[in-house]
């Protein structure tokens, strides 16, 4: 096998038939697929959409109803029928799972990050496979993740696994129209390289998101040192031939970087939604962060602080043009760092090895 540590996430389309309804055809050959790569001690977490497309098939509502409530009555009863569904379908291959439900509010704090990551550590360390999604009884819109692409990211990045495998309902990113018979499936795409010709911004049938959604996960993933596939869900054996060193199977792959990443900068990555302020910096400050050496943000830099936030929030360093440079974690609370502003000789306001460039 390719890789011994990998993240699943399967998508609403891959699991769901053209009326709406939970596919178990296809939700049993990736269990059965998954199983194959549990006994040959591969580390599995699987990312699973479905749970309001499973909720909407069971209950068939008519009425007119609130989005939000809607979402929320849906997964709340659809979550239940979809993990058991899991549970029975993995008990037939004396496989153990157990769920995971989370919010993008467990990401934003490093405690309850940490303690998300030991308990699937724990989980993976007996055997059992975590099957994730995203809690959307309490989620509502501004707290919600942009869709399970974004959550499976996180997940990855979080495990630190080797590889990420999205799977959706196309064979990967192609150079034009997947509906264009004269378009191809681009194959690898390496750092830098620019493919925003081909997205498109049309979103999927029961998602929420896109292909550009995809793109940039996979891209910040690859950047964190963890191969990433793009990946038709309805293709036969699509994981088992995906992790065959001899196979060839069409998708497209974003190539891992092979920078060494610190688990707190991984987590500072995708912390962008959790900011609680900004750190304004002159020209020579941005010129200096963007540049090929890793530094630290220094006073001396900095020319405004917006914001209240304590020692080690989140905050966004922001150029003299008010475009974000990236991230970091605050070695001062806001008021400290004001009395600081533009001093020589003292600590980083943001470490480097506590910083997200973007």
């Amino acid at each position: 096998m390719k890789f011994k540590k990998i993240a699943v996430k399967i998508g609403s389309n891959v699991l769901t038939r053209a009326d709406g309804t939970l596919d178990i055809t296809r939700m049993s050959g990736l269990v059965d697929q998954i199983a194959v790569l549990h006994k040959k001690g591969v580390e599995v977490v699987i990312v699973s959409s479905g749970a309001v497309a499973s909720g909407r098939s069971m209950l068939g509502l008519n009425k007119k109803m609130d989005v939000v409530d809607q979402r929320q009555l849906f997964s709340a009863v659809g979550q239940a029928k979809l993990i058991n569904h899991y549970w029975d379908l993995f008990r037939n291959h004396g496989i153990t799972v157990g769920q995971v439900l989370t919010t993008k509010e467990n990401f934003g704090s490093r405690r309850h990050y940490l303690n998300q990551r030991n308990c699937m550590r724990v989980m993976l360390d007996n055997n059992v496979i975590p099957i994730v999604n995203e809690n959307d009884t309490v989620s509502v819109t501004e707290l919600m993740f942009t869709d399970n692409d974004e959550l499976s990211g996180l997940i990855a990045s979080m495990m630190d696994m080797e590889a990420l495998i999205i799977l959706s309902n196309i064979d990967g990113i192609y150079n034009g129209s997947p509906a264009n018979p004269e378009s191809k499936v681009i194959r690898e795409i390496q750092r830098g390289q620019d493919i925003s010709d081909f997205i498109q911004t049309t979103k999927s049938t029961f998602g929420r998101g896109g292909m550009g959604t995809k793109t940039t996960i996979a891209r910040k993933i690859a950047d964190e040192g963890i191969d990433v596939f793009i990946a038709n869900g309805k293709t036969d054996n699509i994981l088992l031939k995906l992790l065959d060193k001899k196979s060839d199977v069409i998708c497209t792959r974003f190539v891992a970087s092979t920078d060494e990443v610190s688990s707190v900068k991984k987590w500072i990555a995708h912390s962008q939604g959790f900011a609680k302020g900004e750190i304004h910096v002159n020209e020579n400050a941005a010129k200096v962060l963007t540049g090929d050496k890793a530094v630290s943000l220094l006073p001396i830099g900095a020319t405004s602080i917006i914001g209240d936030f304590e020692k080690d929030d989140i905050v966004k360093i922001i150029d003299p043009a008010g475009n974000s440079l990236g991230i970091g974690k605050a070695q001062y609370d806001s008021t400290k760092s004001r009395e600081l502003l533009g001093k020589k000789n003292q600590k980083p306001l943001v470490h480097c090895d506590y910083m997200y460039l973007e």
